[in-house]
Formats: C-alpha cells, structure tokens, sequence
C-alpha cells in the first residue's frame, strides 16, 4: 500500500501524535499517560479503542506512553473523540516538554519521596501547561525516587533523584569492629578508621540504606532531599548528566529549577540543538549560576512571548 496522504498533513497529525507508518495511510497514535498511570477504564477504552480504530495491537513506549496501531488517516479525529471520554488524549511529540517519565518511588521500598505526586505536578504544570512553547529540540523530564536510578533521570535532559543524607553523630559512635553501616552501605562509603566512622561524602550517594542500621543511633535520620541532573540525552549521541551542586529540600524549590532550565534552554538554546548541546556551549558553571538564582525568573514572560524555535529540532 503506498502512502497518499500529503506531507503537510502528515506533519500535522504528528503535532496532535500520530505518527505515520511509512508506506501506507495508517498511523501509530500516542496516548498520553500521567508518569505511566491509567486507570481501568482508561486501558479498557483504550482497548476498545484499538479494535473499533487500529489493528488491535497496543505498545508502549520508553516514555511511558501508549501507542496504538494501525489508525488510519480517515480514523484519526474519531479515534480522538473515543478515548477522550475517559479524559485521555494524543500528543507527545515536537520540540516542547515531552510527558514526564516517574518510576514507582511512591510504593517502592527503596522510594525516598512520592514520585507519582511529584510528576503529575510537572505534568500539569510544564507538559499542560507549556505546551504551546516552543524550544530548539524536545525537552525530557524523569522523576527518580532513589539513586537506583530505574528510569535513567541522569539521562534525560532533566532529571530528578531522591535523597536521604545521613545525619551521623560521631559522639553516639563507637567504633563498633563489626559496624553494621559499613557493613549496610552500598557504595563502601563508610569506614571504620581509628576507632570512629567515616562517611566519604564524594562516594556516599544519599541512598538512605544506612539509616536507623546503627544500634548505638549514630545515623538515627537522615535529612531528605533531591539531586537534579542536567543535560541528559541518550541515543546516537549519549550525554551523561552533570548534577547541580546543591541538594534542594523542597519540592517547590525543584519545580522552579525544572521551570528555570525550560526558560534558559528557550531563551538560550539554538534551534535544533539539545539542552546538553547548549550547557556544553554556555558551560555548565555558568548555566548552574542561572539555575540557582532567579534572574531568569523575572523575565519569564518576556522569553514566552519571544518569537523563537517556529521551526524545532525535533523529528519525532
């Protein structure tokens, strides 16, 4: 079957996420999840949904998205209106934030904030609510509940990582032969020297493990936190993260980094380039000055109303 769709409307559909499948009149069509949650009626019309409109099969994406097969070009709109009775919606493609990606932090047992919580507040307030922003390429978001690192957050062109900083009292310490948190911690960052132990901070990556494994209480508690990465990308080109030095203790603190690294990368990135492309030509000290000020803040209005990146990086 060859494809008699024209290339603008192509380049349309893709903008409402419908992705063509090459050669033929019939398209992938991207559901947006909230961080990879639906509900039971949400995959039951989607399922229906994929028999009445596709061809029966359902994927899903890196992204955590749905994609269903095999819509026609002529099924596009009633496809849309079909799932829309359960409040789901296409989309997910272009050079704007892209849905955000949230591992299982808030139920899993190695968890240290509320991951889901968290990303459905990015969700609304950066994929909803700047989705008519333009930026040189497509901009990633992932949640991380741990250092465990289980959906890649240094990978993406922002990530977040929860934390839990020991509180270690060296007076409650004894310097126990056997320690228990030398023993417990993970990364062999804590030691037993000259009778006392050591937490080497470069080494120690916040997991929390250690916590309450002391049974003189020398690391009773731990102080929560988040780590947040930037400049993240994989594929043909893989840019490893860089962390901003500071361990913020609010949320409301890290949407307003998230926020900020949306403006910079607007104002500041090229068309076409990555935002790990623009912190490796700014460099990332200066970008991470930016980042921890709030300069950028005050003249949030005048880089939305700047007519810039019509025409984005993103191919997909």
């Amino acid at each position: 079957m060859a494809c008699t769709i024209s290339a603008e409307e192509i380049k349309r559909v893709k903008g409402l996420g419908f992705l063509n499948n090459k050669g033929t009149d019939l398209f992938n069509g991207r559901v947006i999840t909230v961080n990879g949650k639906i509900t039971a009626a949400q995959a039951k019309v989607i399922a229906e949904a994929a028999e009445k409109f596709g061809n029966g099969d359902v994927e899903f994406t890196t992204r955590l998205t749905v994609e269903v097969r095999g819509i026609h070009f002529d099924n596009i709109e009633p496809f849309r209106e079909y799932i829309a009775r359960e409040g789901l919606q296409t989309g997910g493609t272009g050079s704007v934030v892209r849905p955000v990606v949230s591992c299982k932090g808030t139920t899993c047992q190695y968890g240290l904030y509320d991951t889901f919580a968290l990303s459905e507040k990015i969700h609304e307030r950066f994929y909803l609510g700047y989705r008519t922003v333009k930026l040189p390429h497509k901009f990633k978001i992932a949640t991380g509940g741990c250092p465990n690192n289980c959906v890649k957050p240094d990978l993406n062109d922002l990530g977040i990582v929860g934390q839990l900083v020991p509180n270690f009292d060296e007076d409650m310490c004894n310097g126990c032969k056997k320690c228990k948190i030398e023993k417990t911690c993970p990364m062999k960052a804590a030691t037993v020297e000259d009778g006392v132990l050591e937490i080497n901070k470069d080494v120690c990556n916040n997991c929390g493990r250690c916590i309450g494994q002391c049974p003189f209480d020398a690391i009773e508690e731990g102080t929560p936190g988040y780590k947040i990465y930037i400049g993240g990308r994989w594929g043909k080109k893989v840019a490893q993260g860089q962390p901003l030095s500071k361990i913020f203790t609010s949320e409301e603190e890290v949407l307003d980094v998230v926020e900020k690294a949306i403006l910079l990368f607007r104002e500041q990135g090229k068309t076409g380039e990555r935002f790990a492309d623009t912190i490796a030509r700014i460099g990332f000290e200066e970008v991470e000055k930016q980042l921890l000020s709030n300069e950028i803040l005050e003249r949030k209005q005048e880089i939305l109303d700047a007519k810039l990146h019509l025409a984005g990086g993103a191919s997909c």
